[in-house]
């Protein structure tokens, strides 16, 4: 069995709501290893988005680590961090979150820009990219002009722009319509099995669960059942 490339151990992360602190992950240890397809399902406040963030560096735990690579996330800096989600991990969000003002090659080469690459080389990953999420004739698209399901290949295509070793996604069906639903977790589960990325998603779709080769369950912050 390979190394995890994340791994979580008894962390906790609680929210403060007026007066209240409110309990997001209560105690959660789990590890993601390389090229996993992994769902984490639960209903709405579970504590899905949390774990997901806090397993991508996007927030902090109150209590317990999160390692990636086995290096300790506590112990890198702002930097780092950043660094390493540039590098390491991609994202993918139910809103697409793309630059509206930059066409669809220019979202694609956006972060591989920022990882210092030249403007030919960039331009020719975000073409390959594009082709492989079936968008290839889209390249001077901009976003207001695709489907959402097109907006959402696009938004893959970004997650992988820098190769990344694991792709978060946050419910990345809830805006598409059954049919492009299924045909965005397809072109997903095909590029986990031809690029050996991992996927790791928050979601209360069935589909994705369906699909999924691991499913973790959580309620009220607790993982509950971890199943292959």
């Amino acid at each position: 069995m390979p190394p995890a490339l994340l791994s979580a151990r008894s962390i906790s992360k609680s929210y403060r709501l007026g007066a209240a602190l409110v309990p997001a992950i209560r105690d959660v240890s789990l590890d993601v290893r390389p090229g996993e397809f992994v769902a984490i399902r639960g209903p709405s406040g579970s504590g899905k988005t949390t774990l997901l963030n806090l397993l991508g560096l996007l927030d902090t735990p109150d209590a317990g680590e999160v390692r990636v690579d086995g290096q300790a996330a506590a112990d890198l800096s702002e930097n780092a961090k950043s660094d390493l989600r540039r590098d390491r991990f991609g994202f993918v969000f139910q809103t697409f979150n793309l630059v509206p003002v930059l066409s669809s090659e220019e979202n694609v080469a956006y972060p591989v820009a920022l990882a210092g690459l030249g403007v030919a080389d960039r331009r020719t990953r975000a073409r390959e990219l594009l082709g492989a999420v079936g968008l290839g004739e889209k390249g001077g698209v901009r976003p207001d002009l695709l489907s959402g399901g097109q907006r959402q290949r696009v938004s893959i295509a970004r997650a992988l722009a820098n190769r990344p070793a694991v792709v978060f996604a946050d419910e990345p069906t809830a805006n598409l319509d059954s049919k492009t639903a299924d045909e965005i977790l397809d072109l997903m589960r095909r590029l986990n099995e031809e690029r050996e990325v991992a996927f790791l998603f928050a979601t209360h779709d069935p589909r994705v669960v369906e699909r999924a080769r691991r499913v973790i369950s959580l309620t009220d912050g607790r993982i509950t059942e971890d199943r292959s």
